[in-house]
């Protein structure tokens, strides 16, 4: 089967991952939360992923760089909503740490992309 380029990006992948963590990490949460923090952490993390691999399609560097540039923005709404499920105890230390190492992880390697697109 044919693959396309985001497909075979490793930053896309860690993002497709952390999809699936935060998937499973909200379905705990309390069900008065699905449209305060449920609904948009999941959208945050479906963003990422999406505005990686649509980045790929663009024709310059410029809008590469631009598409980039959401998902990390999308980095940081998500690791806000992270701190504050942690300080509302909706999930636990170990939930937390491996949410934002995670995080970190995705963040930086966009960060990484987005600068390498720049000097072209």
């Amino acid at each position: 089967m044919y693959k396309h380029s985001f497909e075979k990006l490793e930053v896309w992948n860690d993002a497709i991952d952390l999809v699936e963590v935060v998937y499973k990490i909200t379905e705990s949460f309390p069900s008065e939360e699905r449209f305060g923090l449920t609904n948009p952490m999941r959208r945050c993390s479906v963003s990422i992923a999406s505005n990686s691999a649509e980045g790929t399609s663009r024709i310059t560097q410029k809008d590469k760089s631009r598409f980039s540039t959401i998902a990390f923005s999308s980095t940081m709404e998500l690791l806000n909503q992270i701190i504050i499920s942690k300080r509302l105890n909706f999930i636990d230390d170990d939930a937390y740490e491996k949410l934002r190492t995670h995080l970190l992880m995705v963040s930086n390697k966009i960060n990484a992309l987005r600068k390498a697109q720049l000097k072209k």
